[in-house]
């Protein structure tokens, strides 16, 4: 396919993406949510056959063909081919990057779709209704909606305990515009962007991938050589060994680099910004659902702002017709007088000219409202919802399932675990009384989900068959004061159910009998 048709076909089918709105207002209902689930997916699919022709047609590196210029000397070419030169230049250079900005937006829409998809993949599944088999979403499309058994018809069935947020869907850059949408945020959502940028940005401790050196021997010919070589982090314990094995014993090491990878939590770029993205806006449309009913609470007028900040935006780009429109300093200086007599005839000021001290402290308490609280809720969602994801799921699971969160690292180690040091308490606190979101403040997440990294490895041989969310619950009870009711509230699971989990935990931990001792010995065997 000639490329201009590519990156046209792209553009295109892109651009239909953005002009179909996604409604979640009839997702309980089944055949609403298999079409968004099947047109998703099958959206996805497009995405990435137009990704593998773009790569196969050199999209990754676009500015390859661009070397060739000015390949030639200086003095080897005339003033009129230096002109063509440039000219094609300007051309080749102007296609390559058509090329890499579309590969960059089909790249975000495909992981985009990803997230859509893993989030519907945890919210809703089928069963059979004639044998009760389980069929996940995408085994329910891979055998076109007839069950092994032969039937046809299914329940729909949703997955209240399990880790999703729909919600976030409408909100993702689906149709890979995700700079378009990180533009259109304001203040605090950029600010707020930045934050949920770096949880998932937060890299594991340097794992050593090459070892670079820079080395000095004497070839056959008995000159003295220097020589920049690459050995694979096999080689870590004894690379001076393989060194003088492969060049001699008299080889002398100069420089020595270890090159470290550091996998981050969400190990994909384009991934982690749809994430962000797609939290941060849900989380400025809950902010416009809340704030006034928060406001109306914590402040002493909440009128009295809400005409404050009408009159700040009255005049914020009003320009007197008097005034020369040039004249930036007249006209700021005009506007502040303007504010000023405004707010001495509404009482704002005090008799020396100070904002009065009742509509400063509102002014300062809304400001922390904002900067404490609303600004970090979407870092608190994020930072429970993946936490959630890994105490609620087996170590299996997170390797072959289909996640809300695509390219998570199976397991964390310190260094990622960090960012779960932060509870957000008061964000939580605001969330669960404002919003139908449930949220608990688990104090150490850190601590805890190293526990249960612990545990999965102790009982990664055993027979036994946990239910992962209840055990989940029993590990956050177990490791915090959080009463039973409050646990099973948040993660919807029955608390009968968490007391099974608690009784195992339990057994493994501190076995009774001796036959369970010995069984316990098996398994770390």
């Amino acid at each position: 396919m000639p490329e201009s048709v590519l990156v046209n076909k792209a553009e295109n089918y892109l651009k239909a993406i953005a002009n179909d709105a996604i409604s979640l207002d009839n997702i309980e209902d089944f055949e609403y949510f298999k079409d968004l689930y099947f047109k998703l997916d099958d959206r996805l699919n497009f995405l990435q056959e137009l990704k593998e022709d773009m790569d196969a047609q050199g999209y990754t590196t676009p500015f390859t063909s661009l070397n060739k210029y000015g390949s030639k000397a200086v003095a080897d070419i005339d003033v009129e081919e230096m002109g063509e030169n440039s000219r094609h230049n300007k051309i080749f250079r102007m296609k390559a990057n058509a090329k890499k900005n579309i590969l960059d937006r089909v790249k975000s829409a495909i992981d985009s779709h990803k997230i859509a998809i893993g989030n519907l993949e945890q919210f809703g599944y089928v069963k059979c209704d004639s044998c009760y088999k389980k069929y996940s979403m995408s085994e329910y499309k891979q055998i076109e909606g007839k069950c092994s058994c032969g039937c046809t018809i299914f329940s729909f069935k949703i997955r209240k305990d399990a880790t999703h947020r729909i919600e976030i869907i409408p909100y993702l850059p689906l149709s890979g515009n995700y700079m378009v949408l990180r533009n259109q945020l304001n203040t605090f959502g950029r600010e707020s962007l930045k934050q949920v940028l770096n949880i998932l940005k937060q890299e594991r401790r340097g794992v050593v991938k090459t070892i670079a050196l820079v080395i000095r021997f004497r070839d056959k010919n008995n000159r003295l050589v220097r020589k920049n070589i690459t050995l694979d982090s096999e080689y870590i314990n004894n690379y001076e060994e393989e060194v003088r094995r492969i060049y001699g014993k008299r080889v002398r090491i100069e420089a020595l680099r270890f090159h470290r990878t550091k996998p981050a939590i969400i190990d994909d770029k384009h991934a982690r910004t749809a994430l962000a993205i797609g939290y941060v806006r849900y989380s400025e449309q809950i902010i416009d659902d809340i704030k006034d009913e928060i406001l109306k609470r914590k402040l002493s007028d909440f009128k009295r702002i809400n005409t404050y900040d009408e009159i700040f935006a009255e005049y914020e780009n009003k320009t007197p017709n008097f005034i020369d429109k040039y004249d930036l300093e007249a006209i700021d200086k005009w506007r502040k007088s303007q504010i000023k007599e405004n707010f001495k005839h509404l009482g704002f000021y005090d008799k020396y000219g100070n904002i009065n001290r009742s509509l400063s402290r509102d002014l300062k308490k809304r400001e922390n409202i904002y900067k404490n609280i609303l600004r970090n809720i979407a870092s608190a969602l994020i930072i429970w919802d993946i936490f959630r994801y890994y105490i609620t799921t087996s170590n299996n699971s997170r390797k072959i399932d289909i996640s809300p969160f695509p390219y998570i690292r199976v397991e964390l180690d310190r260094e990622q675990r960090k960012v779960f040091q932060t509870t957000h308490k008061k964000v939580i606190e605001t969330l669960n009384t404002y919003t139908n979101i449930k949220i608990i403040p688990v104090c150490e997440m850190d601590l805890l989900l190293h526990d249960k990294f612990k545990f999965e490895k102790q009982i990664k041989n055993s027979n036994i068959k946990f239910n992962h969310v209840a055990l989940g619950a029993a590990l956050i009870h177990e490791n915090s004061d959080i009463e039973l009711e409050d646990i099973s509230n948040a993660l919807n699971i029955n608390e009968s159910k968490i007391k099974k989990e608690i009784k195992n935990i339990e057994n493994i931990k501190n076995p009774k009998s001796d036959k369970s001792k010995k069984f316990l010995d098996l398994i770390k065997k």
